[in-house]
């Protein structure tokens, strides 16, 4: 179960390390191209159709990240199980604390101001998730050296 728990952990955050460097680097900075006239519809379709896509992978890997502090394998150190559990749940409270807020600001309409700062806030989640998803690597090659 142990191994099974880490394999989950790793698919969830490197998908999701994926995925916020396309967000951050190539779709949110979009924003700016979207006519005025269109914004709106594009930005709820854009929220509706990434909460399809990230929804799950992010709860799977908050569950499995506090699931490998309680259930940690021997070769896992403690101390990557409780940071990988950080930079999740850290992900997780600035999804809701920061860019939850700024998207329903742009669900509004566009506002530069909001669109900047989701572009900059968001940097924390894409340093987040590369954190872990670089922890869950190092842990993966410690697992290697001992097969």
């Amino acid at each position: 179960m142990p191994l099974t728990l880490f394999l989950v952990c790793l698919a969830s955050t490197t998908f999701l390390t994926g995925l916020i460097w396309f967000v951050q680097v190539v779709h949110y900075p979009l924003f700016e191209a979207v006519p005025a006239a269109d914004f709106e519809r594009y930005h709820a379709a854009h929220v509706r159709l990434t909460t399809r896509v990230v929804a799950a992978p992010m709860l799977l890997e908050l569950a499995s990240s506090a699931a490998l502090v309680v259930f940690r394998p021997t070769w896992l150190p403690a101390w990557i199980t409780w940071a990988g559990l950080a930079a999740s749940a850290g992900c997780m409270i600035l999804t809701a604390t920061v860019q939850v807020p700024l998207h329903n600001r742009l669900a509004r309409g566009f506002h530069v101001g909001a669109a900047r700062r989701l572009i900059a806030t968001n940097w924390a989640r894409t340093w987040l998730w590369t954190a872990h998803a670089g922890l869950l690597f190092v842990a993966l090659a410690s697992l290697a050296k001992l097969g």
